[in-house]
């Protein structure tokens, strides 16, 4: 099972960018459809961003659409998440996922997934 660890979090005023990374660990890297969610303070989690596995296709939430780009390494077993204009109800705890079934539209809706990260808290001031 692959294990992840995010990183790149941070303050950021609005209008910023911040770019977020999740290294994985283990050697089936580009088995797993890798995505991040989010959760805001007393928010349920939510899907953001999902990449294939050589990083053909993505997926994103109409929230974060043209906003957000989620790309791929799988040399370097990491995921990033650029995020730019960002805006203050984009702050919120940002998890990776992993899991080797899923598909890139599907994975937002699935009860279940493989692998979390412990997740990376963003915020963004007014």
């Amino acid at each position: 099972q692959v294990q992840l660890a995010e990183s790149g979090g941070g303050l950021v005023q609005a209008g910023g960018s911040l770019r977020l990374h999740c290294a994985a660990s283990g050697h089936t890297f580009s088995s797993y459809v890798m995505g991040w969610f989010r959760q805001a303070p007393g928010k349920e989690r939510e899907f953001v961003a999902s990449i294939s596995r050589r990083g053909g296709y993505t997926y994103y939430s109409d929230t974060v659409k043209d906003r957000f780009t989620i790309s791929r390494d799988n040399a370097k077993n990491t995921v990033y998440l650029q995020m730019n204009s960002l805006k203050p109800e984009d702050t919120a705890v940002y998890y990776c996922a992993a899991d080797p079934l899923a598909t890139t539209q599907a994975m937002g809706g699935m009860k279940a997934l493989e692998a979390w990260g412990q997740g990376t808290l963003v915020t963004v001031s007014s």
